[in-house]
C-alpha cells in the first residue's frame, strides 16, 4: 500500500534561530507531522524541515518566520519513520525513551520505553514531551495516582509512562484515529497493553471519558489554543486534590493558559521550561 504524499518545507538559518522557528512551525497551520533540525557541525548554520500531509502555505510561513522557505513534494517513502531512525534515545527523569534502532543501548536503573511514532506525535525528542516525562518522574516521588487521563495522547508515551510508574489503568485519548492505534501498539510493545485504554475522543466531556471521571491526574500535552478551549471540561473531570500537567505552550502563553484554569479553583504549583516551551503543573485545592 503506497504511503500518503508528504510535503516538506525547509528553512536555512543560523543555529541560534532554530528553536524559535521550530516553535513557529508547530503553531502555523496546517499542523506539521514532524519538525526536524539539522545542524552543520563546522558552521553556524542549520536547516529546519517540517513535514506535512497537505501542501503548506510557503508564503505564510515566510511572512511569519521572516525567512525564505522552500516547499517541495517528497517522493513516495515513509519519511517520518526514516527521519526518526536517526534520532538518538532520550533520557527524561527516570525514563529512557528509544526506538527500535537503539535496542541494546538501554542503561541500567531507568524505566525503558520503546516508542515508534509512525504518523503520531511524541517520541520524547520534543521539549514538551521531555518536560512532561520529567514532571511525571517527580510526581511519582511524592504520591500515587489511581485514575490517570492522557488527553491528546499522540504515541501514548505519557500514558505508558504513567502506567509503568503507578501500575494502574491509564486512559489515553486522541482525536486522531492513527494516534489511538499507535498508542495501542506502543502499549503492547512496552508490556502495558492491559493497563493503557486508548480511545478516540474529542475532549474530556466525551461520554466514555466523562463516565470514568474524576481523574486524580490529567496530562494534556497539546497546544495553547486547545488547552484554553478545553479548560472547563478538564476542570469538570478533575478530582479534588487532583494534579493537572499542561504543556505544548510557549513561555509567552503561560499566563494566557493559566487565566482559563484559575477561575475553576486550580492553583499553579510549578512551571518548567526547556528552550521556548513550558509545562505547567496545577492542583485542585
Amino acid at each position: 500500500m503506497p504511503n500518503p504524499p508528504l510535503w516538506k518545507a525547509s528553512i536555512v538559518l543560523k543555529k541560534s534561530e532554530a528553536p524559535n522557528v521550530v516553535a513557529a512551525l508547530e503553531l502555523i497551520p496546517p499542523s506539521p507531522q514532524a519538525v526536524l533540525t539539522q545542524e552543520d557541525p563546522f558552521r553556524d548554520e542549520g536547516v529546519v524541515e517540517a513535514l506535512y500531509d497537505v501542501m503548506p502555505d510557503g508564503d505564510l510561513i515566510a511572512k511569519i518566520t521572516g525567512r525564505e522557505v522552500h516547499v517541495e513534494l517528497l517522493p513516495d517513502a515513509d519519511w517520518i519513520r526514516l527521519s526518526q531512525e536517526g534520532l538518538p534515545p532520550v533520557r527524561a527523569g527516570r525514563f529512557f525513551v528509544y526506538g527500535a534502532h537503539d535496542k541494546g543501548q538501554v542503561p541500567h536503573g531507568v524505566i525503558p520505553m520503546r516508542i515508534e511514532a509512525g504518523l503520531a506525535f511524541g517520541t520524547g525528542h520534543h521539549e514538551t514531551t521531555a518536560l512532561c516525562l520529567s514532571v511525571l518522574s517527580d510526581l511519582a516521588k511524592r504520591r500515587r495516582y489511581e485514575n490517570v487521563l492522557d488527553l491528546g495522547c499522540g504515541t501514548g508515551l505519557l500514558a505508558i509512562g504513567a502506567a509503568k510508574l503507578w501500575k494502574e489503568t491509564v486512559t489515553a485519548s486522541d482525536i486522531d484515529p492513527v494516534a489511538v492505534e499507535v498508542t495501542r501498539e506502543n502499549a503492547v510493545a512496552n508490556e502495558e497493553g492491559p493497563r493503557v485504554m486508548a480511545l478516540m475522543a474529542d475532549g474530556p466531556t466525551h461520554p466514555t471519558l466523562f463516565a470514568l471521571a474524576p481523574y486524580d491526574l490529567i496530562m494534556a500535552n497539546i497546544l495553547a489554543g486547545p488547552l484554553t478551549r478545553l479548560a472547563p471540561g478538564i476542570c469538570k473531570v478533575m478530582a479534588k486534590g487532583g494534579t493537572l500537567v499542561l504543556s505544548g505552550l510557549l513561555h509567552w502563553q503561560e499566563n494566557l493558559v493559566l487565566s482559563f484554569y484559575r477561575p475553576h479553583g486550580l492553583l499553579l504549583r510549578e512551571i518548567r521550561r526547556d528552550g521556548s516551551w513550558s509545562a505547567l503543573v496545577l492542583e485542585r485545592a
